[in-house]
């Protein structure tokens, strides 16, 4: 691993691109998440290494687990099941003091028993403060919007300010983030990520698919942000 300067204390990534790995292999879709996690497990280790504090993933919006097929949905539950199993039983995340986040409707689209099993996860790991892990699942940034304008409204607050939005956000405790990653060659955002908290973030966008997506790729990204001047409007 090589020493970068200026790395960013909050990376978001959108690792699109698994369904088209896949396809281009004659693979059923779910091999291509089934590959992705093993990225996401790589990913987390190099940002632990280089020191950056809070690291977010979206996992799935909500259309994901509602409009695709009931086969693909329930391979995608399964990856999901063993990938939190063996996160929150990993010595690394007690180690390192990572406090695990997850945002989104997942209580509502997930089975009881994987509910549970991550909500044990989350109970867990609420106390730790080194590191942020955040996972979006079921998660939809124009609805989290909408339910923080609804949420302001009801409690009837007077003035409304940067803050008052940002406390009644699913991230009102996260950072903003500094910087965006989209894997799968289609650079653009999707349902609202985060809108709130990327308005400032830098922007990076790969042709590479995210199962292709290695620690090298994600170094070689990394470096980029930190090659980037911040002109804030000067």
């Amino acid at each position: 691993m090589n020493e970068i300067d200026n790395i960013p204390m909050h990376v978001a990534i959108i690792p699109d691109g698994n369904r088209r790995w896949a396809k281009k292999r004659n693979e059923k879709p779910w091999i291509g998440h089934k590959e992705g996690t093993e990225r996401i497990e790589e990913i987390i280790e190099l940002s632990w290494k280089y020191g950056i504090k809070c690291l977010s993933i979206w996992g799935s919006s909500q259309k994901n687990l509602t409009k695709r097929p009931l086969r693909e949905k329930k391979a995608l539950i399964d990856i999901y099941d063993v990938y939190f199993d063996k996160m929150f039983n990993s010595e690394q995340i007690y180690k390192r003091d990572v406090k695990i986040n997850v945002f989104g409707s997942w209580r509502e689209q997930f089975p009881n028993k994987l509910v549970k099993k991550i909500e044990e996860g989350l109970e867990r790991t609420k106390n730790h403060k080194s590191l942020n892990l955040n996972f979006f699942l079921a998660y939809d940034g124009d609805q989290e919007m909408l339910d923080a304008v609804k949420n302001i409204v009801k409690t009837n607050q007077k003035e409304i300010t940067k803050e008052t939005i940002k406390q009644n956000l699913l991230t009102k405790d996260l950072s903003p983030v500094d910087y965006l990653i989209r894997t799968g060659g289609e650079p653009h955002l999707s349902t609202g990520f985060m809108m709130w908290d990327i308005s400032n973030a830098q922007l990076y966008f790969t042709d590479k698919y995210f199962p292709d997506f290695d620690e090298d790729l994600y170094e070689e990204a990394l470096k980029d942000y930190a090659k980037r001047k911040r002109r804030h409007g000067a």
